[in-house]
């Protein structure tokens, strides 16, 4: 008579030895950590800085190994989709992987921007595997001046 499984219904320790099991066996055929990352985790693979920088909003995202041409950027009300794809590479034939941990995979980050921004006027540079973003803020949102007369 166990007390924990009469508790809570299940075997605590019996469970955690399954997800064991099938860790090494993921492991042992070559899986690598980033793969078993759940994709609802996965943006958290791109990291991302949001500078406010008067005027602008500046958005840098890392998208390693991503080609301009495969990325996409998307702006959705204030929410900004970044999205980059790594395409398979061809095989070298006659060769064989001895070790394979590159994978083709898509890198994906959602991120909701603190004010209104004029997406017409966005600027996007991607230079060593690093985009950044030049969002204008909405002219409703930017600093006002008001002149003070004396009278």
């Amino acid at each position: 008579m166990n007390p924990i499984n009469d508790v809570f219904g299940f075997d605590p320790l019996a469970e955690l030895g399954v997800y064991r099991d099938a860790m090494r066996q993921l492991l042992e055929e070559g899986w690598t950590p980033r793969d078993l990352v759940p994709s609802s985790v996965a943006s958290v693979l791109v990291p991302i800085d949001l500078l406010d920088a008067g005027p602008d909003l500046i958005v840098r995202a890392n998208m390693p190994g991503v080609k301009a041409e495969n990325l996409s950027i998307t702006l959705t009300g204030n929410t900004l989709l970044l999205k980059g794809e790594i395409k398979p590479e061809t095989e070298l034939e006659g060769a064989t992987y001895l070790r394979r941990e590159r994978r083709a995979t898509t890198y994906s980050r959602s991120l909701v921007l603190p004010v209104d921004v004029e997406a017409e006027h966005a600027e996007a540079r991607f230079r060593d595997g690093v985009l950044t973003l030049t969002l204008p803020k909405s002219e409703s949102v930017r600093p006002k001046t008001i002149k003070v007369t004396s009278g």
